[in-house]
C-alpha cells in the first residue's frame, strides 16, 4: 500500500510535492492508526483509508451527477484523497491498559491514544500542513476543509452547505469519507 500511496503522490506535479513525500516519510503516517477506535484501529489503518477514499473518490467523480458539475485533475483528486487526513500524522500514540484475556488472567493490552500536539482542528490543520509544501486550489482547500461534513458543530452548518453547494468537490470527498469508514473499514475483523 505504501508503494501505491507514494506512486500517486509522485504523480502531483507542483513545486514543493518532493519535500511533502519527504516529511510524509518521517512521520509514522504508514504506521498510523485511522482512528482510536471507530475504523481503521490498527497499525496502518490510515495509509488503508486514504487510498479506500481515492479509490472511491475517483470512482464516485466518474459517474452522474459529478460526472457533469466536478472537472477536476486527477492530480486534484489524489491530493485531496490521499491527505486528507494528513492532520493525524503523529497524532495517535500507544498506551496500555490491563484487561483479562480468555483465562481470566490480567495482561496489558495496547491501545491507541490521542496526542495532538499541533490543536489546530482536523480538516483545516491538514490544509495548514499541505500549504507548507504545495499550493493549493480553493477547490482543494475547502474539500479537505470541509471533509468531515457534518459532524463538524452545528454552528457551522451554514457554512458547510454553502462550501458544498460552490465547490461540490468537497462533497464529494465528504461521501467517500463516509464510505470508506463505514462501509468499507468500520466491517473488517468484526
Amino acid at each position: 500500500m505504501e508503494e501505491e500511496f507514494l506512486e500517486l503522490l509522485n504523480q502531483i506535479n507542483r513545486d514543493g510535492v518532493d519535500k511533502l513525500i519527504t516529511y510524509i516519510e518521517k512521520t509514522d503516517f504508514f504506521k498510523a492508526p485511522a482512528s482510536t477506535r471507530y475504523h481503521g484501529d490498527y497499525e496502518g489503518g490510515l495509509l488503508e483509508h486514504s487510498l479506500n477514499v481515492y479509490n472511491l473518490l475517483k470512482e464516485k467523480l466518474s459517474h452522474k451527477p459529478y460526472l457533469d458539475i466536478v472537472n477536476v485533475s486527477d492530480e486534484t483528486i489524489i491530493i485531496v484523497s490521499l491527505l486528507h487526513d494528513l492532520c493525524k500524522a503523529n497524532y495517535y500514540s500507544v498506551d496500555y491498559r490491563n484487561k483479562k484475556n480468555e483465562d481470566g488472567i490480567w495482561v496489558k493490552e495496547p491501545y491507541y491514544t490521542v496526542n495532538d500536539t499541533i490543536p489546530y482542528g482536523h480538516g483545516e490543520k491538514s490544509v495548514m500542513m499541505i500549504s507548507k509544501f504545495i499550493d493549493l486550489s480553493l477547490e482543494e482547500m475547502y474539500a479537505i476543509r470541509w471533509h468531515m461534513g457534518f459532524t463538524e458543530p452545528k454552528e457551522m452548518y451554514n457554512t458547510i452547505s454553502n462550501a458544498y453547494t460552490k465547490y461540490p468537490l468537497a462533497l464529494a470527498l465528504h461521501e467517500a469519507d463516509l464510505e470508506a469508514t463505514y462501509i468499507l473499514e468500520s466491517r473488517k475483523g468484526k
